[in-house]
């Protein structure tokens, strides 16, 4: 009945799995004599934190609206484990395409630690797709502008058009571009910012839920925006 539990490696999915003695505090120990896993099966664990699936759990409730301490809660496991999930994970966008007609770009509004130490999100979309191209993180600058226009530069990215809104930092940055000023061109971009503030407890409108961290802050945008890209964390 128990090689039946113990179906698959937690690594490498092969069924290739032997007893490998005896944990200090009791459990059996396996190991996978495919990839040398040594693992403990879920139905043996303790700690809900460790159980194989729960990591998975974590990041979709991350980028689906639901806070630090709520998950926590919800799961029944430590805030530790959650933070550590959200620090550990590197999710990097890279643009599909390499020329768009056309791009919008706006400037989406955030805080760390208190809302006097705004920090500002300035990225690129693409409406027809719904992706998010590209985007910077700065003070809400001419600066900051031009590192985006310098980004989407670095990557290759070639365009017909930029929309975007009379801010004066956009018109300096993009003066060399053909330009679409006003909020008709830049519709598909606001929606995105409604679903940006809907996907981050963080950044929600009205919440008690803000970060300590400025790290924290980047890994949970880039988590949600990697999402918002691919469908999966």
């Amino acid at each position: 009945m128990l090689n039946k539990i113990i179906t698959k490696c937690p690594n490498c999915h092969n069924h290739t799995v032997v007893k490998n003695g005896i944990k200090y505090n009791g459990p059996q120990n396996y190991r996978c004599k495919t990839c040398g896993k040594q693992f403990i099966n879920d139905n043996e664990r303790t700690y809900l934190g460790s159980i194989s699936w729960i990591t998975s759990m974590i990041k979709i409730m991350l980028v689906r609206g639901i806070g630090i301490r709520d998950i926590s809660t919800i799961l029944n496991i430590s805030i530790k484990k959650v933070l550590k999930t959200l620090i550990s994970g590197c999710y990097k966008i890279i643009p599909e395409k390499k020329q768009y007609d056309t791009l919008e770009i706006d400037e989406f509004w955030t805080y760390v630690g208190r809302k006097t130490n705004k920090i500002w999100l300035i990225y690129a979309y693409h409406r027809e797709t719904n992706e998010i191209v590209t985007y910077v993180w700065g003070k809400r600058n001419l600066k900051t502008a031009i590192k985006l226009r310098k980004r989407l530069k670095r990557l290759g990215i070639q365009y017909n058009r930029i929309a975007c809104d009379d801010w004066d930092s956009f018109l300096t940055a993009f003066e060399e571009d053909v330009l679409l000023i006003g909020k008709r061109y830049t519709s598909g971009i606001e929606g995105n910012n409604c679903r940006l503030r809907h996907r981050i407890r963080r950044a929600f409108r009205r919440t008690c839920c803000f970060s300590k961290k400025l790290l924290n802050h980047w890994k949970a945008f880039s988590m949600t925006i990697f999402y918002i890209n691919y469908g999966y964390v």
